[in-house]
């Protein structure tokens, strides 16, 4: 006679098999450098149970449970019974057996909870009924299957922004775009625990932890969580934001290469946040977590992005009387921004609004407050609400809106007395060169147009104005409340002479217009700062100032040169100078001040890279770099970082000897390939004279 089912003793079970290769394969989780089985919601995988002596006659019950506590595991506990099919929610399904064996086909909701979760087996289906701990395993998002909020349907793009765990981020100024590579490394060792831990740490599970891991299914919540987690300003985040220029007690943000390093300090240090990151170092850290977690994600890159903090779609802009760049007021625009897309649907605002969602990181600045729902987060915001003007849905678009598409102001102010003056509005400067990595290759993909209509277009000033109608800002503006002084009669740009370099003098050339019909005299103030990527001046390293008249319709052009000398001291590692002339009328009626400015961007040395032969699975092959000193003084304290996921176990750091003028260094270390197939290997050079140097290569190892 059988027992009843609370009366059934625990299973005995000899062995597990939680056919690790077959299901890693088809959940496409191989890549995983972890013992623990790690599967994909909503798509059946297979367990193969042996027990000691005879298998149980009966109906087998499996419990799963989530949490990081045991409360939280008994609030989100599933038992199901094994039965003929699956059925869209937790469920199992025997597909063999034999005397002491039975393997069954388990599967979880489309929507299920990601995380960790508990497993367990019982015999019979009562409640009382002793259960056996089976291990745990780890859930994640699935982009392959359709019933998904994160499904993506082009393969192409799933290998892109799911699996790869290199890219590259584009920095500079949208007159000299330059790339870099980027570690993601979201299948190393410890990465997935690290993600999971964020979770756990994260101030939305600290502050209510059923409401915070019920709402793990949701993708929209899990990003929004991990955009505070990845900075500390409000929580013990991973990452420590400076943009002071002053680097010490931490690593220059310039100097990372990858976020595995970052995420592996996080947690061997007490979870204390790593110092320093900048924008495109959080959003690279934030890649990796979300593609870790199944949630297709890339990196975006905006040129002359605004930071339009008090939410009117204008930024202002502030100089001296002498052309100085001044920092007033908490709007700024910044040479570049780097900051997230992920892939979901948005349920919450309707169908049309599917697809790439912005999560913007790294503007935590802490002289501003941009928060969202009163923490350092924002996003997602629907990229399709963001091009339409639709500022009112959630989340933030307000702020990603004007990032890429807010007028610019630009003014005097009188130091002195406090005065300012409207010198012009801008339409179309901000938001230029929108770019992300193309799919399969390093080539650059320029996305402006996803974000906004042409820029000068009756469609882009219409869904512009729509923006701020949404936003009850009235046309009247204060900034409308000073009068547009007359429109200047001179005109002038930069033009480089020849590419700037660190370590060699800066050769560019002012060129003026009189666009008037009768001749001009205008005093030209001219001034060049080091500045960081964000706008902000660090230190004044040239000046001029002399007066200059221009006949009718006449253009001059006078040469400028800022020598090394004068700038080598005061250069950040982000390389820019920005060259300012305000150009003052010597007959003021009628006339109006006009300004001059452009920021250049100066190229580091080269850095080499070659591998010195074939790449292969477990068989050390020998790297040279070569770096050589261009100067014609010597440089000292040379330090060479280099990483590579599957290629190196951790960040490699090598100490080169001092370098005379002109002398080449080169370089060698060996690497011992641990996967086979397309790696990148990232190198990082610097010495007292350079900082930052970068360079990467393409590795294809073979079996």
């Amino acid at each position: 006679m059988q027992e009843p089912d609370d009366l059934c003793p625990a299973l005995k079970v000899a062995r597990i098999d939680w056919r690790w290769k077959e299901n890693a394969l088809a959940h496409h989780t191989d890549q995983y450098q972890t013992q623990e089985l790690v599967v994909r919601r909503g798509k059946p995988w297979t367990l193969t149970l042996t027990f000691s002596g005879t298998k149980p006659s009966g109906n087998l019950t499996f419990i799963v449970e989530t949490g990081a506590t045991a409360a939280l595991q008994a609030k989100t506990r599933v038992a199901f019974s094994v039965t003929r099919a699956h059925n869209g929610a937790w469920s199992a399904v025997q597909t063999s057996s034999d005397a002491s064996s039975v393997t069954v086909s388990i599967s979880s909701p489309a929507n299920a909870i990601i995380g960790r979760y508990n497993l367990s087996v019982r015999a019979g289906s009562g409640s009382t009924t002793p259960h056996t701990t089976l291990g745990t395993l780890a859930l994640l998002f699935n982009p392959w299957l359709q019933g998904d909020d994160v499904f993506m349907s082009n393969s192409a793009e799933r290998q892109e922004y799911v699996l790869l765990e290199f890219g590259l981020v584009f920095v500079g100024s949208s007159n000299r775009i330059s790339r870099s590579g980027w570690n993601y490394g979201q299948f190393q060792a410890g990465i997935l625990d690290i993600c999971l831990a964020m979770l756990d740490r994260s101030r939305s599970f600290l502050q209510d932890p059923l409401s915070d891991l019920t709402r793990r299914n949701d993708p929209k919540h899990v990003g929004r969580v991990l955009s505070a987690m990845v900075n500390s300003n409000d929580d013990r985040g991973v990452l420590q934001g400076n943009w002071s220029g002053n680097y010490q007690g931490g690593e220059n943000p310039s100097s990372w290469t990858g976020s595995v390093d970052i995420l592996r300090q996080w947690k061997s240090s007490g979870f204390k946040p790593v110092k320093y990151g900048q924008c495109w170092v959080f959003a690279g850290v934030l890649t990796t977590v979300l593609r870790c977690l199944g949630m297709a994600t890339r990196m975006i890159t905006n040129f002359d992005s605004a930071h339009d903090t008090d939410r009117n779609l204008t930024v202002d802009v502030y100089y001296d009387e002498s052309g100085n760049p001044l920092s007033i007021g908490a709007d700024s625009v910044w040479n570049f921004h780097v900051w997230n897309e992920s892939w979901f649907v948005r349920p919450d605002l309707g169908s049309a609004f599917n697809g790439w969602q912005v999560i913007p990181l790294g503007f935590n600045v802490p002289a501003r407050k941009e928060r969202s729902s009163g923490l350092f987060q924002c996003g997602p915001a629907s990229l399709v609400a963001i091009k339409e003007g639709d500022v009112d849905l959630r989340y933030d678009c307000p702020f990603v809106f004007a990032e890429v598409n807010a007028d610019r102001v630009t003014w005097t102010y009188n130091t002195s007395t406090g005065v300012k003056k409207r010198l012009y509005t801008e339409t179309k400067s901000i938001g230029q060169s929108t770019s992300t990595k193309a799919v399969g290759s390093y080539a650059r993909v320029d996305v402006t147009d996803e974000y906004k209509y042409t820029e000068g277009s009756a469609k882009e000033r219409n869904v512009f104005e729509k923006a701020r109608s949404k936003l009850n800002i009235n046309t009247l503006s204060s900034t409308s409340a000073y009068l547009l002084p007359p429109k200047p009669s001179i005109s002038g740009k930069f033009k480089l002479e020849r590419t700037p370099e660190v370590g060699k003098d800066i050769h560019l050339a002012l060129m003026l217009t009189n666009h008037a019909s009768e001749p001009k005299t205008t005093e030209v103030n001219m001034t060049a700062w080091t500045i960081v990527y964000t706008g902000k001046p660090i230190h004044e390293v040239w000046k001029n100032t002399q007066s200059v008249t221009l006949n009718p319709k006449e253009e001059k052009t006078f040469p400028v040169k800022i020598a090394y000398e004068d700038y080598q001291q005061h250069l950040t590692t982000d390389n820019m100078i920005q060259t300012t002339a305000l150009c003052h009328p010597q007959e003021r009626e009628g006339d109006g001040d006009a300004l001059v400015e452009r920021v250049i961007t100066l190229e580091n040395p080269s850095l080499t890279m070659k591998v010195l032969g074939q790449a292969r699975v477990n068989k050390t092959v020998q790297v040279e770099v070569l770096f050589t000193n261009p100067l014609a003084e010597s440089v000292k304290d040379c330090v060479l970082q280099v990483e590579g996921s599957d290629l190196l176990a951790e960040k490699l750091r090598l100490d080169a000897r001092p370098l005379e003028a002109r002398q080449q260094e080169v370089i060698q270390f060996a690497l011992t390939p641990t996967k086979a197939g397309t790696k990148q290997l990232l190198a990082n050079f610097s010495c007292d004279k350079f900082q930052d140097i970068k360079g990467f290569e393409t590795v294809e190892v073979a079996q």
